[in-house]
C-alpha cells in the first residue's frame, strides 16, 4: 500500500501552488499595460481579454494613479464597451466587484477604499452596457441596484481627491453606477424612491461639504429617474419637499452643528445642479414630459426658498 505524503510535504506543495497563482497575477509589468493603452486598448496578440481582466482588476486598488485609473481602469472600460470581454466573461467580474464593495468597509483614510471606489466605477460601465445589450438578468440587476445603494451610505472615506494617490471619489463613482441602474428598464417604482432616498440620505450623512463634484454626479442620478416614462412625479415632490423641510429645520438650532450645516450645503449644491443639468435638458431636448416640467419648477422653486 503507498505511503500518504507527509504533511510536511503537502505543506510544501500547497506553498508552491499558491506562490505559482501569485506569480501568475503579477505576471505582466507596467510596460505592458501602457502599450496596450497605446495601441488604443487592443487585446495584444494571443492574449486573452478574459484572462488579463483579472489582472486588471487587482490593480483597481493599487495607489498608484497611473495603474488604477490611466491603466486598469481605462482599458477595462474599453473592453466592457467595444466587447471585448463577452457577456460571460462579465457576469463573474461583476459578483467579484460587487463583493469588493463590501470589503473593509468602514475604514477610512487609507488605501482600502480605493478598491471599492473603483469596483463601483467599473460596475457603472457593465451597467450601462446592460441598459443598452441586457445580459444580468433581473436577479442580478436588482441585487446589484441593492449593493450599489448599500455601498453609498456605507462608506466612510468620502475623499474627492489628493495629489499622492489622485482621484479616490467613491461618492461620485457610486452615482455614476446609480444614474446607469436607473437608465434600466428593470427599475421598479419601489427601487426608484428607494434611489431618491438613498441620494438624500447619502447628502445628510456625510458630514461634510463636498469639493469634487459629487453633489453634481448625484444630479445626474436623480435626472435619470425622472426621464423615465414612469417617473413618478408626486413621490419626487414629496422627496423633494421632505428635504426641504429637514433643511428648514436646521435654522431653527443654536448653535447650528457642523454636520447639519454640511447637509444643507450639499442639498443646496445639489439642487442647483440639477436645475441647471434640467435647464439645459430642455434646450437640448425641447419637448419634455409634462412631469419632468413640473419636476423642473418643483427644483426652481426650492433653490429660490434656500
Amino acid at each position: 500500500m503507498r505511503n500518504s505524503p507527509s504533511p510536511r510535504l503537502l505543506q510544501l506543495f500547497w506553498c508552491f501552488v499558491l506562490s505559482s497563482v501569485a506569480l501568475a497575477s503579477q505576471a505582466h509589468d507596467r510596460q505592458f499595460w501602457e502599450k496596450i493603452a497605446a495601441q488604443h486598448y487592443a487585446v495584444p496578440e494571443g492574449q486573452s481579454a478574459s484572462s488579463l481582466a483579472q489582472e486588471l482588476s487587482e490593480l483597481l486598488a493599487s495607489p498608484d494613479s497611473e495603474l488604477r485609473d490611466d491603466l486598469a481602469y481605462s482599458i477595462l472600460t474599453s473592453w466592457i464597451r467595444k466587447k471585448e470581454l463577452a457577456d460571460a466573461d462579465l457576469i463573474p467580474l461583476s459578483h467579484q466587484w460587487r463583493a469588493n464593495l463590501k470589503k473593509n468597509i468602514g475604514e477610512s483614510g487609507n488605501d482600502s477604499v480605493l478598491l471599492r471606489s473603483f469596483s463601483a466605477l467599473c460596475l457603472s460601465e457593465i451597467a450601462a452596457r446592460d441598459v443598452k445589450s441586457p445580459f444580468l438578468g433581473p436577479e442580478r440587476y436588482h441585487a446589484l441596484l441593492s449593493d450599489a445603494l448599500a455601498y453609498l451610505n456605507a462608506e466612510h472615506d468620502l475623499r474627492g481627491y489628493e495629489p499622492k494617490v489622485g482621484w479616490i471619489h467613491a461618492t461620485a463613482h457610486t452615482a455614476d453606477l446609480l444614474q446607469a441602474l436607473a437608465e434600466n428598464s428593470a427599475l421598479t417604482l419601489t427601487e426608484q424612491e428607494k434611489v431618491l432616498n438613498g441620494i438624500s440620505e447619502r447628502l445628510a450623512t456625510a458630514n461634510l461639504i463636498y469639493t469634487h463634484g459629487e453633489q453634481d454626479r448625484l444630479a445626474l442620478a436623480l435626472m435619470a429617474i425622472m426621464e423615465r416614462t414612469d417617473f413618478q412625479h408626486q413621490v419626487f415632490a414629496r422627496w423633494l419637499q421632505g428635504m426641504q423641510e429637514n433643511d428648514r429645520a436646521m435654522w431653527k438650532l443654536s448653535p447650528i452643528p457642523t454636520e447639519e450645516m454640511a447637509g444643507y450645503q450639499n442639498d443646496t449644491y445639489m439642487l442647483e445642479a440639477l436645475a441647471a443639468r434640467l435647464a439645459a435638458r430642455n434646450i437640448s431636448k425641447p419637448v419634455a414630459t409634462h412631469f419632468v416640467d413640473e419636476a423642473y419648477k418643483s427644483v426652481l422653486e426650492a433653490v429660490q426658498q434656500r
